[in-house]
């Protein structure tokens, strides 16, 4: 039901209105940081945002960043504040970021370290999963904590053994858990034994370029990971959440997995949809900033990948956004670490501006409907990880997180004029249609006709609900 005019605080008159199930000219009236109204609105004496000709939607929800990650003696470059900030410019209001455990210690102890340093430098809404090295019986015990802080999801790795890697009871036990507190799993799904031993291989041959990147991270390698995490999720009888697909062969055994009565969410990254192993051919450390894990695939893949997303196989398409400047300066690890030896070049890359944009493009293209944006964008990781309704849509009650998209701008993306912590994207060069324009969060305006109003500290902690689903 429409509030009287006068209730208002703004109305967002004649845009184009896209929902994850419909698509409509019409208006959003906002009070009191939510959505009030849809439709026809009855603006009164409410302040009138002019948006016709544009679209809007709802913000950004990035289930997977590496803000002020420690590596190597040092942290990412992007920290919570400039991680935030270029998340708005990319259309991006709600983060979920990667509080990790050190190995042994306890995982509140983690919690409150990622607390200290995100509260008060984010420009985006923001909420922690836990990632966990050490699934012992304290840190069990500590899962239902975790819960009733909002945390309804933690983290495993099957690949980087030594560091972060679990190995397969402690991922069941994790799953098993997980069920009893209404919380989520979360798999990196590689085999990080065999990826040693072929990375050992290849510097025992003198194979040391990044070349040698995805050949010592095959396909087979990500695809075997996720049969057997599907495997230990139907054992636990639990839900698990595959992280970063981004392979054919991930996909398929996927949908295998799926018919089995496996309960399997996947996400993927725009990098393994655009982009494709022929950029480790560049020369010497021109290839470093693709070092990605997983690594690129062929083309192949990707347009497996791209027919997954129509099809509804994905719930979500994140960033993964973990960057690292091109050359080591205090602190910040850099890409020049691999310079003699590809396995030390830090993996991952800028992207939580880029990710929305690309997914645009996308539309724009017709590879994806407008519904399925949404949805990928926005909807489905808010539905896998307790924000929504509060977040990932626009109908009434919902935070009025809302942005808005000239669909007439046309660009190349170049790094020059992004807002991480890195002078490059991998992403250089590449067109897309559409650009964000403006942007509120919780009805607050943040960026006004691409220039930013809002400040560090804008953003708040989200503390997330229990899954909504059971098996």
């Amino acid at each position: 039901m429409n509030r009287p005019a006068a209730a208002y605080d703004f109305v967002v008159r004649g845009a184009t209105v896209l929902t994850s199930a419909d698509s409509f000219v019409g208006d959003i009236a906002v009070a009191d940081g939510r959505v009030a109204a849809l439709g026809a609105v009855e603006a009164g004496t409410a302040e009138i945002v002019d948006a016709r000709g544009l679209v809007a939607v709802p913000g950004g929800v990035d289930a997977h960043t590496h803000f002020d990650m420690p590596f190597a003696g040092g942290t990412t470059a992007d920290d919570f504040e400039t991680g935030t900030r270029a998340a708005l410019f990319g259309g991006t209001t709600t983060i979920i970021d990667f509080a990790t455990q050190r190995r042994g210690a306890s995982l509140l102890s983690a919690l409150e370290a990622w607390h200290a340093k995100a509260d008060g430098r984010c420009l985006a809404d923001y909420a922690f999963h836990m990632a966990i090295t050490d699934f012992s019986a304290r840190a069990s015990a500590e899962v239902e904590r975790l819960a009733r802080e909002g945390v309804t999801s933690l983290k495993l790795y099957l690949a980087y053994p030594g560091t972060l890697m679990s190995e397969d009871d402690a991922v069941l036990r994790a799953l098993r858990r997980s069920n009893e507190v209404g919380a989520l799993v979360s798999l990196h799904c590689e085999n990080g034994r065999a990826i040693a031993e072929l990375v050992r291989r290849a510097l025992r041959e003198g194979r040391r370029g990044c070349a040698n990147h995805p050949l010592t991270r095959p396909p087979e390698l990500e695809a075997e990971a996720v049969r057997r995490a599907a495997a230990l999720a139907r054992a636990a009888r639990a839900p698990v959440y595959l992280v970063h697909l981004s392979a054919a062969e991930s996909l398929e055994t996927v949908r295998r997995c799926r018919q089995g009565g496996a309960f399997v969410l996947a996400e993927t990254c725009p990098q393994y949809l655009y982009l494709s192993a022929r950029e480790y051919e560049r020369p010497g450390l021109a290839a470093a900033p693709f070092v990605v894990c997983p690594p690129l695939r062929s083309r192949e893949d990707a347009q497996a990948l791209w027919a997954g997303l129509a099809a509804g196989e994905f719930q979500a398409v994140a960033s993964d956004h973990c960057s690292f400047p091109a050359r080591t300066r205090p602190g910040r690890p850099g890409k020049d670490r691999g310079r003699r030896d590809f396995s030390r070049v830090p993996g991952g890359a800028p992207g939580v501006e880029t990710r929305l944009p690309l997914l645009w493009e996308a539309v724009q293209r017709g590879d994806i409907s407008t519904g399925r944006f949404v949805e990928l964008a926005a909807c489905g990781p808010a539905k896998a990880f307790g924000l929504y309704p509060r977040k990932g849509h626009l109908n009434p009650g919902a935070d009025a997180d809302i942005v808005l998209i000239d669909p007439r701008h046309r660009a190349a993306i170049t790094a020059r004029a992004l807002h991480h912590a890195v002078d490059y994207t991998p992403f250089e060069g590449l067109t897309v249609h559409g650009a964000v324009r403006d942007v509120w969060l919780r009805g607050k305006r943040m960026l006004s006709q691409g220039r930013l109003l809002g400040r560090p500290g804008d953003g708040r902690y989200i503390s997330r609900s229990r899954r909504q689903f059971c098996l």
